[in-house]
């Protein structure tokens, strides 16, 4: 089941940013007092209550502003707003009910979207700044400090009630639904047309050409159900100069997180840009097992060592997703375009994986007896349980003494043993530290 998304809206400067970064635990969107800094939104995970959940991290909406920027950060707003579940609607105690706030609340009125109403910069106990807010007509305000970290668990408590009432989970359903995604004119849409056997979607030579996610359900001979979702390509900021672009690149973002599966489509003759690099990121992100296809490899000339090269080349620049399954195919001739779907089925199966307890504890327990943790400052981490928290990506918990000093290679070293024992190939595997007192050890 997808999570659900949440998105932060407001008008400009009034500390949207500032709750995001608390809640995403780092300082991911830039906070000055500036208005319209943030510009593009940012996407991070969340927690709260057993709750996981998405936030979108919004510019702030002057719906009455001529100003060509504010347009902009006013479209990608609204599209945050229109692919969200949950509306987290800030404004300012301190400055007051202000016009544009009416204006704001008047058009999330009319997006019939669950809304939240946060009054930021309430720092103290005294709630009366709150009260003008009730004139929003958007239910009770919640008062809080996002720089204070005042009020947030209120706060978060509103949001996931509407999980709970008005979000209805996605229908269950055995097809693996795959997104694809690249930079524009790596191939996409001829590889999902050569995938269906059919053009379902647009193909063109102008970079661009696809517009919007497009979904396509299909079965294939073998009686196996899939939905693929063909995105708009994700060019560099600057080059995302219209308007549209702002929408293509959000849907594929969002279709990225509510696939099973993501194929990163990149141009062999290309081999792997800066550009390419930034998506895979995103999909490493998003905690979306993957495939990365090397598409146009028909146009590259052969010799008996190349592919060992392009492998090198791939693992050296995308260090941070050395578990990606290759695939070298043309969708234009069909060469190797049935591997897709097959490595795509497997990562996702990888992902998929329930390690039993007392099988886990082993590894890590071997892992450990082989390489002991380290010492900080005369301390001595001393791991003594772990435990597989969820799938899709695989996440595990570690009780250790002190997880405050586990070094980010230790971290490292546990998940390559993981990995050596179980095939993760395909897919980010989690580790979770957690404080415990615990007297057993797993050695």
């Amino acid at each position: 089941m997808a999570k659900p998304l949440v998105a932060i809206v407001g008008r400009p400067n009034v500390g949207k940013s500032t709750f995001f970064n608390k809640m995403a635990g780092r300082r991911i969107s830039i906070v000055n007092n500036m208005p319209g800094v943030t510009r593009d939104r940012v996407y991070a995970d969340a927690e709260w209550c057993g709750y996981r959940f998405t936030m979108i991290d919004t510019g702030g909406i002057e719906l009455k502003s001529e100003d060509q920027m504010w347009r902009h950060i006013k479209r990608q707003a609204e599209l945050a707003v229109e692919i969200s579940d949950v509306i987290l609607f800030f404004v300012d105690g301190k400055e007051g009910l202000t016009a544009s706030d009416y204006d704001v609340a008047s058009y999330l009125r009319r997006t019939n979207k669950p809304v939240v109403l946060a009054v930021n910069k309430v720092d103290t106990a005294d709630n009366s700044p709150i009260y003008d807010f009730y004139a929003l007509d958007l239910g009770e305000p919640v008062p809080i400090s996002a720089e204070q970290s005042l009020g947030l668990g209120d706060l978060l408590d509103e949001v996931v009630k509407h999980f709970e009432r008005g979000i209805e989970p996605e229908e269950e359903s055995d097809a693996l639904r795959i997104a694809v995604v690249g930079k524009p004119n790596s191939g996409k849409s001829s590889l999902v047309n050569r995938i269906l056997g059919f053009e379902r979607v647009i193909v063109s030579d102008i970079a661009g050409t696809t517009r919007d996610a497009v979904d396509t359900p299909f079965t294939t001979a073998d009686g196996k159900h899939y939905v693929i979702v063909d995105t708009a390509g994700i060019r560099k900021k600057a080059k995302v100069d219209e308007d549209v672009e702002y929408y293509s690149v959000v849907r594929s973002i969002a279709a990225m997180r509510r696939a099973d599966v993501v194929l990163c489509v990149i141009d062999s003759n290309e081999h792997i840009t800066e550009q390419d690099v930034k998506i895979c990121g995103l999909v490493h992100e998003s905690g979306r097992p993957s495939v990365i296809v090397m598409n146009k490899w028909d146009l590259i000339e052969k010799d008996s060592g190349i592919q060992n090269e392009f492998n090198k080349k791939i693992l050296s620049e995308l260090k941070f997703m050395d578990y990606c399954k290759i695939v070298y195919i043309s969708a234009l001739t069909g060469q190797r375009a049935g591997k897709v779907l097959e490595a795509a089925d497997e990562a996702y199966r990888n992902a998929s994986q329930r390690i039993s307890t007392g099988v886990l504890n082993d590894v890590i327990g071997d892992a450990v007896s082989v390489n002991e943790p380290p010492v900080r400052n005369g301390k001595k981490l001393k791991i003594f349980y772990a435990t597989q928290a969820s799938t899709n990506p695989p996440t595990f918990v570690l009780f250790a003494n002190n997880p405050e000093i586990m070094h980010f290679s230790y971290k490292r070293y546990l998940e390559n043993a993981l990995r050596k024992a179980f095939d993760f190939s395909g897919t980010p595997i989690r580790i979770i530290l957690r404080a415990n007192d615990g007297e057993t050890n797993v050695r």
